[in-house]
């Protein structure tokens, strides 16, 4: 991910340089989660049943394929080739990451910049959609970026109306604007479909709690997920009803991750995983029952759920050595970052974070 170096300020400050810091904790705005919300007391966020792990052709109960960015191992990311090819592979939903252009066209994708994936340096918030759309991805096949509008057409056509969507919404827009423009996209295109409207297959992924009201008041039928790398950030999202959780692999295998799936299912709460491209990986998330697993290969996850043998005990050494290994120095890097910052960057699990107004805080202590 593109970002400068005042970005990664103050958080990574003191990191050396030689250490590989998790991409997550460099994204703009990162450093700004702590940022309070409140909500109106009667704030109910609708159940997103939809993202339910589902019975397969064997009537085993598996973790919806998410595909990350579209069919990402095969076509350019965020690009309407991604999102066909991951439909083609059979994936149940696709994932994909919402920006603004500097005339309020919501685009797609994943960096703030157009550099990673279009080798130009402008930032998107900077850039008018009239030069955008004549862009095309540095990788092959060279594909244009596309609006948030086009892909929600695609969905909308009756051979795709069984997919869902799940909009990664980053934290470097404008809160407001990016919510209000959501809501206009949405209700611009009907679905094919009269018994599966939007809010029946779009979910509204949030990182920081400041989205939430701003989701009631421009989206308020719509499911909403904490997307997040913190157990103990994504426990303040318990106290509000029906919200779901889309949490980093890694956070959920490290410590402290049994006990939040424990009290996630307790709760009825939807958990998925990202992103999971190694094959054992895949099958620990299938072990544990989450109800999704977002890849950047689809097909790859179809065959490892398709073979999947409960009977077969699970192994106590990962497959790959360094991909373990990546891991765990994520939750760890991850876990110093939190307890150095834990005042400027990240709140404590006690500290308020979520009101409802005339109501007591929403917060939840740690476990």
């Amino acid at each position: 991910m593109a970002s400068t170096d005042t970005e990664h300020e103050p958080l990574l400050r003191h990191v050396p340089s030689a250490l590989p810091i998790p991409p997550v904790l460099v994204q703009p705005g990162v450093e700004k989660l702590d940022t309070p919300a409140t909500i109106p007391e009667d704030a109910v966020f609708p159940l997103p049943a939809f993202t339910l792990a589902r019975l397969d052709a064997q009537k085993r109960k598996m973790p919806q394929c998410i595909a990350h960015r579209g069919y990402k191992a095969q076509f350019p990311e965020n690009t309407m080739a991604a999102f066909k090819g991951a439909v083609a592979a059979g994936a149940h939903a696709v994932e994909t990451d919402v920006h603004i252009t500097k005339d309020d066209i919501v685009v797609l994708s994943h960096d703030p910049t157009l550099k990673r994936c279009f080798g130009r340096p402008e930032k998107i918030i900077d850039t008018s959609w009239s030069t955008i759309k004549d862009l095309r991805t540095v990788a092959e096949p060279h594909e244009p970026m596309p609006q948030l509008r086009e892909v929600i057409a695609y969905l909308a056509e009756p051979a795709q109306e069984q997919i869902w969507i799940l909009l990664d919404i980053k934290l470097d827009n404008d809160a407001e604007s990016i919510m209000r423009l959501l809501g206009s996209t949405l209700s611009s295109i009907a679905p094919s479909s009269t018994t599966r409207p939007w809010r029946q297959r779009v979910v509204l992924g949030i990182w920081a709690a400041k989205f939430l009201p701003l989701a009631q008041q421009y989206l308020p039928d719509f499911p909403v997920m904490h997307i997040g790398f913190s157990t103990s950030y994504a426990r303040h999202f318990l106290k509000v009803p029906n919200i779901g959780f889309n949490m980093l692999l890694p956070i959920l295998i490290a410590p402290g991750g049994r006990s939040f799936l424990r009290d996630a299912r307790r709760d009825h709460r939807q958990v998925l995983a990202w992103t999971v491209n190694a094959e054992d990986r895949m099958e620990w998330c299938i072990r544990r029952k989450l109800d999704g697993v977002i890849t950047d290969d689809p097909e790859k996850f179809l065959r490892v759920c398709e073979r999947w043998d409960e009977r077969v005990r699970e192994s106590l050494l990962p497959s790959d050595l360094r991909s373990f290994l990546y891991m765990h120095w994520t939750w760890v890097f991850i876990t110093v970052a939190l307890w150095w910052y834990k005042g400027r960057f990240m709140p404590v699990a006690s500290r308020e974070m979520i009101r409802r107004k005339g109501a007591s805080t929403v917060a939840v202590a740690a476990s």
